[in-house]
């Protein structure tokens, strides 16, 4: 167990499948408080029993919020403040993607995979950054994409957010960086998540499992203070040939 990640205070979103999912597992076993997000109740109170049957010691509460609307944040973080009484870790984890070519992208879905995959990070960071500059100090970690270096034909909007992720990450940390605040970004590849479009009982073998991610995050946290691995690059080892 992590002396570095007991009793940290995490709040994960996107946490009701897949990557979040695996997340916030991975630092409930490393006896971290957890504090999980989802757009729906019902996701929420999912996610919650599902962890708790899970090994892991770390306390596990959520709510359930919209990170695109800074309302929604907003009450997130309070019912957060009110559950952990305090944050020490933020992993930005929500993201959709819509993938059509970009003339024949509509208004309403650019509006909307932006304001989830890249204003909902920023909502989220700045409320943490509040928070972190009363304790002194804390960790967002953004989960982006390889999508976010890599652009390919039918994600315009896709790599766009993802691009803007980096950027905002890396900006992030540098105007923080002397508050004893730490930001990191992880950008996977191919991961075997239902993201692909694929049901849950199809499985691929030569993809990442989203668990992968969650022992990365893991790793980054319990770097020594002196140290900040700021970027992660993560791809399949043994991809498959078309």
């Amino acid at each position: 167990m992590s002396e570095s990640i007991k009793s940290k205070r995490a709040l994960v979103t996107g946490a009701s499948k897949g990557i979040g999912l695996c997340i916030a597992q991975a630092l409930r076993a490393e006896s971290a408080d957890v504090f999980v997000c989802s757009r729906s109740q019902r996701s929420v109170d999912e996610t919650i029993g599902t962890l708790q049957e899970k090994s892991g010691t770390g306390k596990i509460s959520g709510y359930a919020a919209d990170v695109s609307d800074s309302k929604q944040v907003e009450k997130l973080f309070q019912a957060a403040d009110e559950a952990l009484g305090g944050l020490d870790i933020l992993i930005n984890n929500a993201g959709i993607g819509t993938f059509r070519a970009t003339a024949e992208l509509r208004v309403a879905e650019w509006d909307r995979l932006l304001g989830v995959n890249l204003s909902g990070a920023f909502y989220c960071s700045r409320e943490a950054l509040v928070r972190f500059k009363r304790a002194g100090g804390g960790w967002i970690i953004n989960i982006s994409s390889l999508a976010g270096k890599n652009p390919f034909a039918g994600a315009a909007a896709y790599n766009a957010s993802k691009f803007g992720l980096n950027g905002f990450s890396e900006a992030m940390m540098l105007d923080h960086r002397s508050d004893n605040v730490r930001v990191s970004y992880i950008m996977p590849g191919s991961v075997d998540t239902e993201f692909a479009g694929k049901a849950l009982n199809e499985k691929s073998t030569w993809k990442i499992a989203p668990e992968d991610i969650g022992q990365i995050v893991v790793d980054i946290l319990n770097m020594p203070a002196r140290t900040l691995i700021s970027r992660v690059e993560v791809r399949p080892s043994r991809p498959r040939k078309d």
